[in-house]
């Protein structure tokens, strides 16, 4: 059975998606920049760290198949710029990493735990609507699940295969 858009109300998401956020180059980016697309953006609570830096390798093993359909990957924590851009060069993690030092994105999105951001993830719709949201994750063969669903949802709307 093709999954389902579910509508998942996030509060102020038109505020997050305006939200200015550095990336791990020290850019300014916000969500909105990813409208039209689908995006996955993937909060983890601290970088270089065994679960996340497990997550992060396997959001980077699989990047190419989810640019492939047209998908962004979008990581985020409440660390630094610094931490982000060692972490994804020690990684070669091709992919945005949102430096949510504030823990505002977060907050928004409603993973702030303390001062880190848990382990949630999320698919947007290119309309900017959380289409998936993916609680308590594991961060082994967490990629493969979005990738899958991401597939599966493109396939039964139409917008890609058969």
């Amino acid at each position: 059975m093709p999954p389902q858009a579910e509508a998942h109300p996030i509060p102020h998401l038109e505020r997050a998606a305006e939200l200015p956020v550095r990336d791990q180059a020290g850019n300014e980016r916000r969500l909105a920049e990813f409208r039209g697309r689908i995006a996955v953006l993937y909060f983890y609570p601290k970088d270089d760290t065994p679960g996340c830096t497990v997550e992060g390798k396997e959001f980077r093993d699989l990047y190419a198949q989810f640019t492939a359909l047209d998908c962004a990957v979008i990581g985020a924590s409440t660390d630094s710029v610094e931490s982000h851009r060692a972490f994804a060069e020690k990684h070669a993690l091709p992919f945005t990493l949102l430096a949510d030092s504030s823990g505002e994105l977060a907050q928004v999105f409603g993973v702030l735990k303390g001062k880190m951001a848990d382990r949630v993830s999320f698919v947007i719709g290119g309309d900017g609507r959380v289409i998936r949201t993916f609680n308590d994750v594991a961060p082994r063969g967490h990629a493969q699940q979005v990738l899958s669903f991401v597939r599966a949802f493109l396939e039964s709307h139409r917008m890609i295969g058969g």
